[in-house]
């Protein structure tokens, strides 16, 4: 019930809803691609990994959510903010991960090429809102903290470590979690990232651009959400008069 509440939050109820109903749209698409390939285990072995991978995208929202409502209580635990806003930071990379799930299909070796790419292009989508959404609520924290340009400095730096993120986890196999129960694996992972990343031009561009593609995404959306309604004629004679 406490999370019932924590997702209904007046100020979220709206993308949030919209966010479930993506993901229910998904899962069916995928629960419906699995059906219908050749066999139920190939099926389920090909494209069940998107299932985890969306469970996955939701934790930096439910992280950043349980971390604005310890911000808002402003009470002294500040041990429980710094401990969600961790995970968040750490989980933030799978939302936007799934998008490069296209990896795994190709217009030589499969015929339904289209469909897979909708399918993975549709959970990509909604792995992205979320992403945007539990930075979009992070850098609002920022904002009223450090001010503005603190905040898209935030935003840009947050970009940037999603863009490692998603190389360490696509190329080096490395997972969110790891940072915990295997730290010294991701120790050497980032320090043989960091290294090839020196004359590995290809290492540094998939980083950078996928950092380039999130911040463009984020500031696109983040211009939407404060896009001005326009006012009826009816008012706008009135205000003449």
């Amino acid at each position: 019930m406490k999370f019932l509440r924590l997702f209904l939050r007046y100020e979220t109820v709206a993308p949030v809803v919209a966010l479930m109903m993506a993901t229910a749209v998904c899962l069916l698409l995928v629960g419906l691609r699995i059906v219908s390939a050749n066999g139920l285990h190939d099926g389920f072995r090909r494209h069940a990994g998107l299932i985890w991978n969306l469970f996955l995208a939701w934790l930096p929202l439910v992280f950043a959510l349980l971390a604005g409502e310890e911000w808002r209580r402003g009470t002294k635990r500040n041990w429980r903010f710094v401990a969600f806003a961790t995970g968040w930071l750490l989980f933030a990379p799978n939302a936007p991960y799934i998008f490069t799930d296209v990896v795994h299909i190709s217009v030589i070796f499969t015929k339904h090429y289209w469909v897979d790419l909708m399918m993975i292009l549709s959970c990509g989508l909604t792995g992205l809102m979320l992403w945007f959404l539990a930075l979009y609520l992070m850098h609002a924290m920022v904002t009223k903290r450090f001010g503005g340009v603190a905040g898209w400095i935030f935003v840009l730096a947050e970009a940037a470590l999603s863009g490692i993120g998603i190389y360490l986890g696509r190329f080096a196999r490395l997972n969110s979690w790891d940072a915990v129960t295997k730290p010294g694996e991701v120790y050497h992972g980032v320090s043989a990232w960091m290294s090839s990343a020196m004359g590995d031009k290809p290492t540094v561009a998939f980083a950078g651009f996928f950092a380039a593609f999130l911040f463009i995404a984020y500031v696109m959306f983040y211009a939407l959400t404060h896009l001005t309604p326009p006012k009826s004629p009816a008012s706008t004679a009135m205000v003449q008069d």
